[in-house]
């Protein structure tokens, strides 16, 4: 119940003034920029609110804000895989981590088509569509191997 005050207070701060809005903007934009820590910083911005939405989302009744969700941590894993391959685009662009956080802010915006549903529908469900049939099938045969070297251990 405190945290709901809370919540509500700091919503109510940042909607009757501009300076602190455009402040805490300012400040994660800077920070972004030229602070340490600014993947932690980045980090949490795209985990803590979408995590905390998504508990909401799966205690609703409603099925539409489990799929929005759902199309945000799928678009947010496939962004970290490719980031972790890639290492060295962190190093390489200026403001990476600026970018990155916009980006995560513009997949989780409140609004019908965000960033993850564009994503999602334009480059993600094609694909997958496309080559699910044969994925599927080399799960189902590394399963039944996996099954067959545990059965014969017995």
């Amino acid at each position: 119940m405190a945290f709901e005050a809370l919540e509500a207070k700091l919503i109510e701060i940042f909607n009757e003034n501009p300076i602190v809005r455009y402040g805490a903007a300012s400040f994660c934009a800077l920070y972004l920029i030229f602070g340490y820590g600014a993947q932690l910083l980045c980090n949490i911005i795209g985990v803590l609110y979408p995590a905390y939405v998504s508990i909401h989302a799966i205690e609703s009744s409603t099925k539409q804000d489990d799929t929005k969700w759902l199309t945000y941590w799928v678009t947010f894993g496939i962004f970290t895989v490719i980031e972790f391959f890639s290492h060295v685009l962190t190093h390489v662009i200026p403001f990476y981590w600026l970018l990155k956080c916009a980006f995560l802010i513009w997949c989780m915006l409140p609004m019908e088509n965000n960033g993850s549903v564009i994503i999602y529908h334009k480059l993600l469900r094609p694909y997958f569509l496309k080559h699910h049939a044969s994925v599927d099938k080399i799960i189902d045969d590394g399963m039944r191997k996996a099954g067959n070297v545990l059965n014969k251990s017995d």
